[in-house]
């Protein structure tokens, strides 16, 4: 068992669906929206068509790693519900590997190191500028030890380990660590999970190369705002919205 216990599976109050095989947990949320409760998780031991960002192919072998939906109907934007999986990842593997650091590269990765361990892909509805709902996809790297093309960015629990782990009872802890978040939001408001996201911003303090536009700067990572952006300093401060620049290197 795991040498902590920061998050509680016993007292649920969310919805988890288990399925062996989807083509995409996102997808199904999508298809199936409208009779799913609030707070819902879905759980695949393998997708057939899984994505990440920008159209990506996310790998998806049979039982090894985290394929999961988490579906918020009633949060105030997607950047919460980003929060929460991010932070509930990051839980889930100290849970397993307690001595290790995890981090949250801005705006939706995890990382260990300067290597990707999860992935979180959000995708969210408005009515005018008005946030109605999100779906967020977490992908987490358990027991992959192959990354065709990626063999220098990603890495897996595993690999950090050395150890192999059962992805079934880590996406269950998965599920704990949602629900525990979700509901402190619901009664401590967004603040804490803020701050929580801010100690575990990946390079905060650090000097990193930003691309915006056609144009590479060098800017020290500061902050995350309120709404989700990212706050640097280069000589002055900078607020970049999510999408308005690319990590280089």
């Amino acid at each position: 068992m795991p040498a902590t216990a920061e998050c509680d599976r016993t007292k649920l109050s969310m919805t988890v669906i288990e399925f062996e095989t989807l083509d995409s947990t996102n997808q199904y949320a999508r298809e199936h929206f409208k009779d799913l409760d609030d707070a819902t998780v879905i759980c695949a031991r393998t997708q057939t068509a899984g994505r990440g960002r920008l159209g990506r192919v996310w790998q998806s072998p049979h039982d090894v790693n985290i394929y999961a939906t988490m579906v918020m109907k009633h949060l105030e934007s997607g950047f919460h519900a980003g929060c929460i999986a991010g932070l509930a990842g990051i839980a889930t593997l100290r849970e397993f590997a307690p001595e290790i650091n995890f981090f949250l590269k801005w705006p939706n990765d995890i990382y260990w190191r300067d290597r990707k361990t999860g992935g979180i892909l959000l995708e969210t509805s408005l009515l005018g500028n008005k946030w109605q709902w999100t779906i967020a996809g977490i992908g987490i790297n358990i027991n992959q030890t192959h990354f065709p093309d990626l063999s220098k960015k990603a890495v897996s629990l595993k690999q950090i380990t050395g150890k192999t782990h059962d992805p079934a009872l880590l996406a269950k802890e998965l599920c704990g660590c949602i629900d525990q978040r979700y509901r402190a939001l619901k009664k401590e408001g967004f603040a804490p999970l803020l701050e929580a996201y801010r100690e575990r911003l990946h390079k905060k303090g650090e000097w990193v190369r930003l691309k915006k536009n056609n144009t590479i700067g060098k800017y020290l990572i500061q902050s995350v705002s309120e709404q989700g952006d990212l706050v640097v300093e280069a000589g002055m401060e900078y607020v970049f919205a999510h999408g308005s620049v690319k990590w280089i290197g």
